[in-house]
């Protein structure tokens, strides 16, 4: 019998290392007593106690979770109702639809940013937090609706239907029937839209006003600035909340009728 090779496993191993290694540094120098990083200096919490009493730092995530809040609420009803258009009706008029709700997912973030720049201002319309708020819809819907379609896959409509031939009206049909079973859709969808929110620095670096600074545009500020092991700290704290909330929404999207 032939033996099976083992460069597969090599390969992933060295994968995973690309990619987690980076993270397992700014953890390991976060605890770091030196500055700059580098050379070890002994273990201290130092960082994380500047981190907490930095006020600018808490004004920008106290900005970027209206954000992301109001984004992923919005983006979870027009994400929710184009998935149930994409499923519910078959037309050439959806095809162009289809394309349009992909278009956000493959766009370069650069030229999106760009875009949603020159119209905002042919519009005259000042940059702040809205100007975010509506580019974060933006793309967070397309995402929403397409988690969503998925869990549209496996629906049957016929029990739609039968709760309106029961007596239902549409709206409670709606209620009792489709939002129960796409509940884990729209929540893993929603999840996934908050950490876009969250995380994005491109896009909100072009539509973001002077008094309306996220915590992605902090750390660009604080890494040319400030104290890198401030920000160790703070990439620590935003990677575990981010793979807790991917965690989550991989969990919801995995719960079956």
């Amino acid at each position: 019998m032939k033996k099976r090779s083992r460069f597969p496993f090599y390969v992933t191993v060295a994968i995973l290392v690309f990619f987690y290694l980076p993270i397992i540094i700014v953890f390991m120098q976060s605890f770091n007593a030196s500055r700059f990083g580098g050379a070890w200096k002994g273990f201290t919490l130092q960082w994380y106690y500047r981190l907490f009493a930095d006020k600018n730092i808490w004004h920008a995530l106290s900005n970027t979770l209206v954000i992301a809040f109001g984004s992923t609420f919005v983006s979870i009803i027009l994400g929710t109702m184009a998935a149930f258009a994409l499923y519910r009706y078959k037309t050439k008029l959806q095809i162009t639809h289809n394309i349009l709700i992909y278009l956000p997912l493959v766009i370069p973030d650069i030229l999106m940013g760009i875009s949603l720049l020159l119209f905002f201002v042919s519009l005259r319309i000042e940059l702040s937090l809205f100007t975010i708020l509506l580019s974060h819809i933006t793309f967070c819907m397309s995402y929403v609706a397409m988690v969503v379609l998925a869990r549209f896959q496996d629906f049957d409509y016929s029990t739609f239907e039968a709760a309106l031939d029961l007596g239902a009206t549409w709206w409670i049909a709606v209620k009792r029937v489709l939002v129960p079973y796409l509940g884990p859709g729209i929540a893993a969808g929603g999840l996934l839209a908050f950490t876009l929110s969250l995380d994005d620095f491109v896009i909100t670096f072009f539509v973001a006003g002077p008094d309306s600074t996220t915590l992605p545009l902090y750390i660009y500020s604080m890494m040319r600035h400030g104290s890198p092991s401030v920000i160790n700290a703070l990439s620590v704290l935003m990677v575990i909340f981010t793979f807790i909330v991917v965690f989550i929404s991989k969990k919801l999207m995995e719960v079956k009728e």
